[in-house]
């Protein structure tokens, strides 16, 4: 389903009007920002991003996340105030498998990678990034083995991109 997407000003409101921690805003922001420099670089390639929904999305993909399940909280605020492609991002990011063999590069995709490489409001890197998330999972061998998956998946990802833009991710960054 197809939807009007926030503006930044709306996204900042929402953010605010549910209690938002300002250092969960910067890491919005931050994430946001890194994912719109990567899908620009892609739309100048051809890819067809919809940079509205990356940047909606990416604004506030962590609206809840001082709460239990925060993706499906955050949601189900987005589907409340009718963004529904915003709200379907929000419900999966935490958990989502980017697969670096189909057919287009999604605005998911690109939330999720910037995401994954964004720690707190800084840029480090998906190295970085990833084995901070790791350290928090130390004693959880299964959910180790899960973020391993996901970070191999994710490095094709960004070597898949790098391919496109025939320059490192970094870059454009």
């Amino acid at each position: 389903m197809a939807n009007r997407h926030p503006s930044r000003e709306e996204c900042m409101a929402l953010l605010k009007q549910y209690n938002t921690p300002v250092h969960v805003i910067r890491h919005c922001v931050k994430v946001t920002e890194t994912a719109l420099k990567i899908g620009q670089a892609l739309n100048e390639k051809g890819c067809g991003l919809d940079l509205g929904l990356i940047q909606g999305a990416g604004l506030i993909h962590d609206i809840a996340r001082i709460e239990d399940k925060h993706w499906e909280v955050g949601a189900k605020i987005a589907e409340e105030h009718g963004f529904y492609q915003e709200a379907e991002i929000i419900r999966i990011h935490m958990f989502y498998d980017c697969d670096p063999n189909k057919e287009r590069i999604s605005e998911t995709d690109i939330i999720c990678l910037a995401d994954r490489m964004v720690k707190e409001d800084e840029y480090v890197g998906l190295e970085a990034r990833m084995q901070y998330v790791l350290e928090k999972f130390r004693g959880n061998p299964e959910a180790v083995a899960r973020i391993s998956e996901k970070i191999k998946n994710n490095k094709l990802m960004i070597s898949r991109i790098e391919q496109i833009l025939g320059a490192p991710v970094s870059s454009v960054l």
